[in-house]
């Protein structure tokens, strides 16, 4: 690496490691780019270090402790003594034996593909050299073409900074002891699936939303399932809220909110600030470009992943569009394919999205709502898990499949699930809508038996008009 003003040449950068950066720097090696990643913090990003993966590590240890200290004994005959938990070692198994596995087998993946790891901070100096900063040094790098996939951060809301007990999503994953009391301000996705952790993990948990319900995004139908475990688990949920400000000690914060016109103070050990993210576009230099933003800091890309600067692409959470890692890491297959010279479009029909709640929620494509917008001539059929011969023996009931069609076609166009192993079970649907499918594609299929997945067939039988478990 040449140090100082002269420029070192490379062929294609990425820039960011993440869901988005790591798989476009492979696939772009795989279709014969040699490839240089520009990360400044851990290879794996967010999702991978301090976002995903943690936090469903710590939602399945929450879901082990709740069901060893509450579900087993009465039901099933199981009969436990009640479980304890040592926070050290879960902290030790979410980072040791889940994060370090996933990041140190992604590091594999570049180093097989020959791909180069510049550590520091991109920033471009014109539209076709970046600056690399360390602590230490800075390098220049002229390059012929560049992915950029920076991802994004936790928005902060005046009152409450990041620092000693008022937390991002981030600090929450590492807090140094389960909280006896934890304030989550924002009850959007990462609020409820963190949320939902602690309580399952012993926290007395209150969530302040300002809308008039959480899980926005998702139907009344779907997140009152949610609402409904919270009020078992002891989750206070004040909706109409509006976080006014903190203050700390080294015991314990205040948070101070209004409702209804009042303001009312509730004391707590930490606070969880998750009210939405941030695109990192603002510390790249992309003023001395001609990469054009919107007014959101976001960038404009066309069907190819490429910005208004010909050879610079970008993609995940700094474009246009849900900030979720699966919609990273398709667009980075998209210009990955497009900086080696083929001609790929960015055409999914939808993007999956899931929360890690209990239940799972998930949705697909067009929900009741978008189809009433659009006005489409669509019918609706639910099957309930209730009547799903695997979910009963999982004692997993609760929920149900909804699927969305052409009422002329039967064409799937959309679909929700609530309830166990939603996660999973969307990305049947996924395949179906992006690919035409019809209820009939799916109901004559066969299914595994006895599975959760066989509520898709069943529903699907229900919008052929022949079903034949409900």
């Amino acid at each position: 690496m040449v140090v100082g003003s002269q420029a070192k040449s490379v062929e294609t950068i990425v820039i960011g490691s993440g869901p988005g950066g790591y798989v476009a720097a492979i696939r772009a090696a795989e279709l014969g780019q040699k490839v240089t990643i520009i990360e400044r913090d851990a290879i794996g990003g967010v999702c991978l270090n301090i976002g995903c993966i943690p936090s469903k590590a710590l939602i399945n240890a929450g879901h082990a402790y709740y069901s060893q200290n509450h579900q087993m004994d009465s039901i099933m005959g199981v009969q436990s003594k009640g479980a304890t938990l040592d926070w050290a070692a879960t902290q030790k198994w979410k980072n040791e034996k889940v994060v370090n596995t996933l990041t140190g087998g992604v590091a594999m993946l570049l180093k097989k593909h020959k791909i180069d790891i510049v550590r520091g901070e991109a920033r471009f100096n014109d539209n076709q050299v970046v600056n690399v900063i360390s602590e230490d040094d800075s390098h220049l790098l002229e390059f012929e073409k560049c992915i950029i996939a920076t991802g994004s951060r936790p928005i902060e809301i005046p009152g409450f900074a990041f620092k000693g007990r008022v937390v991002n999503s981030t600090g929450a994953l590492s807090l140094p002891e389960v909280p006896k009391h934890l304030v989550v301000i924002g009850g959007g996705v990462i609020g409820s699936e963190l949320a939902g952790a602690y309580a399952n993990l012993g926290s007395k948990v209150t969530i302040l939303e300002g809308l008039p319900h959480i899980l926005n995004g998702f139907d009344k139908e779907m997140y009152s399932f949610v609402v409904d475990d919270f009020k078992e688990k002891g989750v206070d949920i004040i909706t109409n809220a509006k976080a006014k400000a903190a203050v700390q000690d080294e015991n314990s914060i205040k948070v101070i909110y209004e409702v209804d016109g009042q303001e009312v103070e509730i004391e707590a050990d930490y606070c969880l600030v998750s009210v939405g993210r941030k695109p990192n576009t603002d510390e790249l230099g992309l003023n001395t470009t001609d990469v054009k933003l919107t007014d959101r800091g976001q960038i404009i890309v066309n069907d190819q992943q490429q910005t208004s600067v010909p050879h610079i692409y970008a993609i995940g959470d700094i474009v246009e569009g849900p900030m979720l890692a699966h919609k990273a890491s398709y667009e980075a297959k998209v210009a990955a394919a497009n900086v080696a010279g083929e001609d790929m479009r960015n055409c999914a029909i939808s993007i999956p999205a899931v929360a890690y709640c209990d239940p799972e929620l998930a949705t697909m494509g067009e929900t009741i709502d978008t189809a009433k917008e659009k006005n489409l001539d669509f019918m609706v059929s639910k099957f309930p898990f209730a009547a799903n011969g695997r979910a009963i023996t999982m004692n997993a009931t609760k929920g149900f499949i909804r699927i969305l069609s052409d009422k002329a076609t039967r064409v799937v166009i959309g679909a929700q699930i609530a309830g166990p192993g939603a996660s999973d079970l969307i990305s049947e649907f996924a395949l179906a809508i992006e690919n035409g499918l019809t209820t009939e594609d799916i109901s004559m299929t066969v299914h595994p038996h006895p599975t959760l997945g066989e509520a898709i067939m069943d529903t699907s039988e229900l919008a052929d008009g022949v079903p034949i478990h409900i």
